[in-house]
């Protein structure tokens, strides 16, 4: 829902950036501010620093920034509209109440419903293990070495010999049959009516990331099949979108996520400590999860099963995790099958190492080709080398491409240049990829002059947020519009009025995106780290110096726009005008 800013604005100035970091970190002051260790990653010197009078925080080591929503949003992985709720309840501001259809407001309703139905279901399951009825799902647990720490921390529980007994705590509870048959917990027969399909099985309880139960998982107890059996999908359940354990794994702060294959590795890693664990929920990992991984962390570590299937899923997830931008290693389970055998006869210490020496996820997918190939049959040989290069060709960047290259011709003690000139030919062949162009040296790449481009207008926002007085003495050379990135040119937008008026609210500018991306970008332009400088002259030829080369990009963007957009010309000509004047011009810090 979109929340007026004035809203907005009241909810942050509620809530002091200081006492609400403050009941996550431990707290120094020092001088006008705060520090202390990031919360973001992993430091033994303090290096996370909490400005009170601006309402930030900044990590000098990670570069994490932001005001009290970002922070929220970071750290517990909220969404914008999930922090404003949570800072206004703390704050006890009134949020306005969600104008719906009648169509709407029904759909929400049954919506409610069904989460209630899968709440209560949960409470009898995880009873029922606690009695004496549930001995035999208690005692399998047990066996798998879990504690009744970890075991209430999941929620596991127990469905009892009879189908028929949720259904009738359901029913109970005034929750209607086709309620009950609509959030997956029991089905229509002839023969029995309603009835659970969960019954003689450890139940799991899989949850959002707000920790409300959307759905299932029970393992049989004995010989019976299937083996695993989970909900159905559901309004609230969509196997696709979710992954189990994430609730938890999504605050792990570990830098990367570990995806494995059941539930009972999730849980077993838990237990171990590495609380980053998740898994598909009885499907294929899928691109939609890869994506919501991809909210938490960069880097995903594989642990499936060391048998045939398991790496087959393994090589299936790595082309998934690389479609989605992220990086893949394969952790290597041998001599055991999954992870929960494996931190039970070698520990949390042996896992620890393979996560340390996991491997990069392409040599593993050679590694696994390299299987299918006699080496030391030249044909065979051949045709080997063959599909490393069609492979290569996967990476559509040629500086990656390039890189992989020559790690893998030195692995195999292959010519690189003769495998070049095999991945240009299968680039040509199939148009999967673009031979590899060696840059030139000393020829500057577009992204490093961009890059230069942005840190200049960063460092521009800086000298005028630390030094307000700045601004009237160079406004008539500047405007929003040199500011070519567009986030940094609708943050100018907002603070060179603030500036005008001498009352300048970065934490409020923040609040004005509601990505947390954005929000760590636009907070970079508080915290751009001014050169230190001794002598008032070189402070002054500093700022000079940035403020002629954001005011030259910004010229020479909108010369090269002079065919296409009317309006750069007039900012062109300004742009040019200003250059020529600000050429002459001496501005004083004082």
């Amino acid at each position: 829902m979109y929340y007026p800013e004035e809203l907005v604005e009241e909810i942050r100035t509620k809530n002091d950036i200081v006492e609400v970091i403050s009941g996550y970190v431990k707290l120094t002051r020092k001088g006008s501010s705060y520090w202390g260790l990031c919360p973001f990653h992993n430091e033994k010197s303090p290096s996370f620093h909490v400005i009170g009078d601006r309402q930030m925080y900044h990590c000098f080591g990670c570069g994490a920034g932001g005001n009290v929503f970002t922070f929220l949003m970071n750290y517990e992985n909220y969404s914008f509209q999930e922090a404003i709720k949570v800072l206004a309840d703390r704050a006890g501001v009134s949020l306005p109440e969600v104008e719906y259809s009648e169509e709407m407001r029904r759909r929400e309703n049954r919506r409610a419903r069904l989460m209630e139905v899968n709440k209560e279901a949960a409470k009898f399951f995880y009873y029922q293990l606690r009695t004496p009825h549930g001995e035999i799902g208690y005692r399998y647990l047990k066996k798998r070495e879990l504690s009744d720490e970890t075991m209430k921390k999941f929620g596991l529980g127990y469905a009892g010999k009879n189908g028929g007994e949720l259904v009738g705590y359901l029913r109970s509870k005034g929750f209607e049959d086709d309620l009950i048959k609509e959030a997956g917990v029991a089905n229509f027969t002839e023969r029995s009516g309603l009835i659970s399909q969960f019954w003689n099985r450890v139940m799991f309880p899989i949850q959002d990331i707000n920790h409300k139960v959307i759905g299932f998982g029970g393992r049989v107890m004995g010989d019976g099949e299937p083996k695993y059996l989970n909900s159905p999908e559901t309004p609230v359940f969509d196997k696709r979108r979710n992954l189990y354990g994430l609730n938890f794994a999504r605050t792990a702060r570990a830098g990367n996520m570990i995806l494995c294959e059941g539930y009972m590795d999730v849980i077993a890693m838990h237990q171990a400590g590495f609380t980053q664990a998740v898994a598909s929920l009885g499907t294929a990992f899928t691109a939609e999860q890869a994506n919501i991984l991809h909210r938490y962390t960069d880097n995903v570590l594989l642990a499936y099963d060391s048998d045939g299937p398991g790496v087959k899923a393994a090589l299936r997830g790595i082309g998934i995790l690389r479609e989605a931008g992220l990086t893949g290693k394969v952790i290597n389970m041998q001599p055991y099958k999954d992870p929960d055998e494996f931190i039970k006869n070698l520990g949390r210490e042996a896992f620890q190492k393979r996560i340390d020496e996991a491997e990069n996820s392409f040599f593993f997918e050679i590694r696994m080709l390299e299987r299918d190939y006699d080496l030391k049959d030249p044909d065979s040989k051949t045709r080997f080398h063959r599909e490393i290069a069609k492979k290569l060709c996967g990476f559509s960047e040629a500086v990656e491409r390039e890189n992989y290259l020559r790690a893998i011709a030195e692995k195999y003690h292959i010519v690189s240049e003769d495998l070049r000139r095999l991945v240009n030919s299968a680039a040509a062949q199939t148009g999967l990829a673009r031979p590899v162009v060696r840059p030139k040296s000393g020829v500057q790449s577009k992204s490093s002059a961009q890059d230069n481009e942005k840190r200049n207008q960063r460092l521009l926002i800086t000298w005028l947020v630390d030094m307000p007085s700045l601004y009237g003495k160079v406004s008539r050379y500047l405007s929003p519009r040199d500011f070519t990135e567009e986030l940094y040119r609708k943050a100018a937008e907002r603070l060179f009025p603030e500036l005008e008026k001498g009352k300048v609210n970065p934490a409020g500018i923040i609040s004005m995106f509601e990505e947390e991306e954005e929000q760590r970008e636009v907070s970079s332009l508080f915290h751009a780290g001014l050169p230190q400088l001794n002598t008032e002259a070189e402070k002054e030829k500093a700022f000079k110096d940035i403020l002629m080369a954001v005011k030259k990009s910004s010229y020479e963007f909108y010369t090269s726009r002079l065919g296409s957009d009317v309006e750069a010309l007039k900012q062109a000509i300004d742009g040019k005008k200003a250059l020529e004047e600000l050429a002459k011009t001496h501005i004083s810090l004082n």
